[in-house]
């Protein structure tokens, strides 16, 4: 990697969200505390109890090596905003069942905390990550949660663990199965909502001074347009 590609990616990383962790952390708790499911409330306890090993962690985790929220607490913010987003949307339109629904949004990306590590200032795939993919290792990390959870409902387990699988969408984009339920097809969409909005911040991040246009990126599928002239105009204002 050339020092320019290097010194790009530390500025990324360094940048963080917008948002202070202590803030998104007052709202995912305040998120969790409306599930009234006791199941997925004992999941989510597990997961996100202040002392919990894995909350450590899903708190400082980047959400991406490259594309969005590649960044320390990238996971937090993106995981939280789809799981608000959820929230939101899943009053809107009947037959949704809300506590699976935001249960799975906040979880839908812990894989990502076995298939990627900081290495300095660097994101890296660990072996796990790129011998099994994020998704699985999601699974199986939210399925030894539930099994050690007496009485867990299997409807729900199996309803959520769906949606953990399927949250990419197509088997093309690495879901082993496709969204077949409401919930998540929500948090599906969702997802793909929180990650494409998030390849706009990274690539404002990095537009030149005065210009409007970004070069092509992938995610998005072009250009992406930027009408009040870069970074120069965001630090006037």
């Amino acid at each position: 990697m050339s020092l320019v590609a290097e010194k790009d990616l530390q500025a990324a990383y360094d940048a963080g969200p917008p948002r202070s962790p202590d803030l998104m952390e007052d709202d995912l708790r305040a998120l969790v505390d409306t599930i009234q499911d006791r199941d997925l409330r004992k999941l989510l306890d597990g997961v996100f109890g202040a002392h919990e090993p894995t909350w450590v962690r899903y708190r400082a985790a980047p959400a991406a090596k490259r594309f969005h929220q590649a960044y320390r607490h990238g996971l937090l913010e993106h995981s939280l905003s789809v799981a608000q987003a959820v929230s939101a949307i899943s009053a809107t339109f009947g037959g949704i069942d809300r506590d699976v629904a935001v249960t799975g949004a906040l979880l839908h990306d812990i894989g990502k905390l076995d298939a990627y590590v900081l290495d300095g200032s660097a994101i890296e795939m660990t072996d796990a990550g790129k011998l099994q993919g994020e998704i699985p290792l999601g699974y199986y990390r939210v399925r030894r949660k539930i099994d050690e959870i007496e009485g867990f409902d299997p409807r729900t387990a199996e309803a959520l663990l769906h949606i953990i699988l399927s949250h990419h969408g197509s088997l093309e984009y690495g879901s082993p199965v496709l969204p077949c339920t409401r919930e998540a097809t929500l948090v599906h969409f969702c997802d793909n909502l929180g990650g494409r909005l998030g390849s706009f911040d990274r690539l404002e991040r990095e537009l030149p001074d005065g210009d409007r246009w970004s070069s092509f990126d992938r995610v998005i599928g072009g250009g992406a347009f930027f009408g009040h002239g870069g970074q120069e105009s965001r630090e006037a204002a």
